[in-house]
């Protein structure tokens, strides 16, 4: 297959604003042993790449400098002693970055087939908010069909997941979020009560929806002042899984309940972990959760794709936090 030498790419010329982003000609990368080399359809906008941009999420030792967390698109060259996928495989893959360019590697363990008639760009908002959703609402978190589970955020790219998964695997949902379209939102993806935050105390209606018995697990972006709050809203034997900190990381915590209730507090982030350890992840998502996918039981919520050169506009509008679900780059649009 004829490949070009160079490649259009969004880097982050220096941390800063959205403007910092910029269009630039680069060599295509390629692909090392167990790799692939993907020409990307579309790429996922996330919140890493906003704080990566403004400094404050490096990417891991050896990962691109480039931000980009996932992608979908086709395989078009196989690194040394790799074969599979194909060449011409349709796929969406999870990065460590390198995500907004129009060509980029990918581990070829993490590239998942594009369930049957979806496009490249629901493909493509796929893999980073599924591996996350699965492996700390289901690994860590252990939620089971019949338990309540509490996602704050539920129409962020993660919570619109995890409303979804967890209701299609039998949980009862409740959410969390900043308007009552929001909420509305929420509820009819799944969610049996989602709670504007901005007007109502979500400890004091966890408490009334569940006849004071509170949630079996939580899935917590906000940390700060949220985790006390969290924790009152746990049920004996609850879990708490923290996956951002967007109200900062530090915070007096009252160890009292988390004994008398036998709680469970803990956290993880993916983009460090190691190749083998996401593999286990995509395993069992292909296993879990594609079927699911592939039968229209849940889907990827796309609220605007914009093309790879107002990659900026994206993170604008991904700061403004007014977005329902994901914000894409779609490669072909100009």
């Amino acid at each position: 297959m004829d490949l070009p030498a160079r490649m259009d790419a969004v880097e982050i010329s220096e941390p800063g604003g959205p403007e910092v982003l910029r269009v630039v000609s680069r060599p295509l990368p390629e692909p090392a042993a167990g790799e692939v080399l993907l020409r990307v359809a579309a790429a996922g906008v996330n919140r890493p790449d906003v704080m990566q941009r403004a400094g404050m999420y490096p990417p891991p030792p050896g990962a691109s400098d480039l931000p980009g967390l996932e992608v979908a698109g086709e395989v078009v060259a196989h690194g040394p002693d790799t074969e599979s996928p194909a060449i011409g495989d349709q796929v969406c893959a999870l990065l460590t970055g390198g995500g907004y360019a129009e060509y980029c590697t990918a581990p070829a363990a993490l590239c998942l087939p594009i369930p049957a008639g979806m496009s490249a760009v629901q493909a493509a908002a796929l893999p980073e908010t599924f591996f996350t959703v699965w492996t700390n609402v289901f690994e860590r978190g252990r939620l089971a069909a019949g338990e309540r589970f509490l996602v704050h955020g539920g129409t962020s790219g993660i919570g619109t997941t995890a409303i979804q998964v967890a209701r299609a695997r039998g949980a009862t949902v409740y959410t969390t979020a900043g308007s009552d379209e929001k909420c509305r939102y929420a509820e009819q993806l799944g969610a049996t009560t989602a709670i504007n935050y901005r007007r109502e105390d979500f400890v004091e209606r966890i408490d009334e929806l569940t006849g004071g018995a509170g949630v079996d697990l939580i899935l917590d972006m906000v940390a700060g002042d949220y985790l006390p709050r969290n924790l009152k809203c746990l049920a004996r034997d609850g879990r708490l899984v923290q996956i951002a900190l967007q109200k900062g990381p530090k915070v007096e915590m009252n160890l009292l309940p988390v004994m008398l209730k036998r709680l469970t507090v803990t956290g993880s982030t993916l983009r460090p972990r190691s190749v083998a350890e996401k593999t286990e992840i995509a395993d069992a998502l292909t296993a879990e959760v594609w079927p699911l996918l592939a039968a229209g039981a849940v889907r990827p919520i796309i609220h605007k794709t914009f093309p790879l050169a107002l990659a900026s506009e994206a993170h604008r509008l991904m700061e403004s936090s007014t977005h329902i679900g994901k914000i894409m780059l779609d490669l072909s649009l100009r």
